[in-house]
């Protein structure tokens, strides 16, 4: 069985072949998403664009901790980004090993990695700025425990430190990425303000280059990292209910899976159940779990 080695590279070469859908496990955030149902969880009303743009911040301040930490080896606020709410309540707590900063020897890598965290700081600053007031504060995000127990879950062994080196980091990013992606496909004929739409959607494109940047660097890290991908890509599809909406990157004959698309060619959508399922790790909607140990913010949790 493969696993996660935090002293060395991070994954053990599997010598067994598996196909693009196989051994659905882990699941991930950020998860940049907004995607959801006009009811969300048994509200009593239909949640509004503001409970949308909240879930999608939510998700936002996962994925910028993530980068910034990976790039810079400080949070958010270290980095003088605000995780307060619009009314000026504090952030949450982060739970990160210590010197996260990942030691790069790709300058390349290092470069696409370092223009990712700009790109969903500007997401947070954008969110919080389209919301003004109403925006929530940041919840207390876990980027240590909850990668050992997903991991776990995944069949990748007890312990995976997304900071460790570059291919784990790779696989950490790719976590966020796909789960981003699918979300705001589903949300995107949920929105009702046109600004709003046009913003999602700009956001959208932008975490599909991001996510196609990291498939295409795990193909070329190798038989390994790919393996570790498609037990992600196969725990996501099983923590959403589908067993079958995400696709891991394979390599097959001459043929190769560097897209995650169904078979019409087109991005999976997931709705908000669906993503927090994912995220929460399995946790019970309201409760929280995994990335988000004490829950979400805002309406939608």
């Amino acid at each position: 069985m493969e696993h996660f080695d935090e002293k060395n590279t991070g994954i053990e070469e599997s010598r067994e072949s598996r196909s693009r859908r196989s051994a659905l496990l882990f699941g991930g955030a950020a998860l940049a998403g907004l995607a959801l149902g006009s009811k969300a969880f048994g509200q009593s009303s239909a949640v509004t664009d503001n409970d949308i743009l909240n879930f999608a911040l939510n998700l936002e301040f996962l994925e910028a901790q993530f980068y910034t930490l990976a790039t810079t080896g400080m949070t958010l606020d270290q980095a003088g980004i605000s995780t307060k709410s619009g009314a000026g309540t504090a952030g949450g707590m982060v739970t990160v090993k210590s010197n996260a900063k990942v030691a790069f020897s790709t300058p390349s890598l290092q470069q696409f990695a370092s223009e990712v965290a700009l790109d969903e700081q500007n997401h947070v600053k954008f969110l919080q700025s389209a919301l003004g007031s109403n925006a929530v504060a940041m919840p207390d995000i876990d980027l240590m425990n909850s990668f050992n127990a997903l991991a776990t879950a995944a069949g990748l062994g007890t312990t995976f430190d997304p900071f460790a080196n570059e291919t784990n980091f790779l696989l950490g990013a790719f976590i966020f990425e796909d789960v981003g992606v699918t979300a705001y496909q589903g949300a995107a004929g949920l929105i009702t303000s046109k600004t709003y739409l046009d913003k999602a959607v700009g956001i959208h494109n932008v975490e599909a280059y991001h996510a196609a940047g990291i498939r295409t660097r795990i193909f070329q890290a190798g038989a390994g990292a790919q393996t570790a991908s498609q037990a992600i890509a196969a725990t996501r599809a099983k923590l959403d209910g589908t067993n079958t909406d995400d696709v891991g990157v394979s390599v097959n004959g001459n043929a190769s899976t560097l897209v995650d698309c169904d078979s019409n060619g087109m991005t999976f959508a997931r709705d908000t159940t669906q993503v927090l399922s994912i995220v929460y790790g399995g946790g019970a909607a309201g409760k929280g779990g995994a990335f988000y140990p004490a829950a979400m913010n805002g309406t939608i949790k």
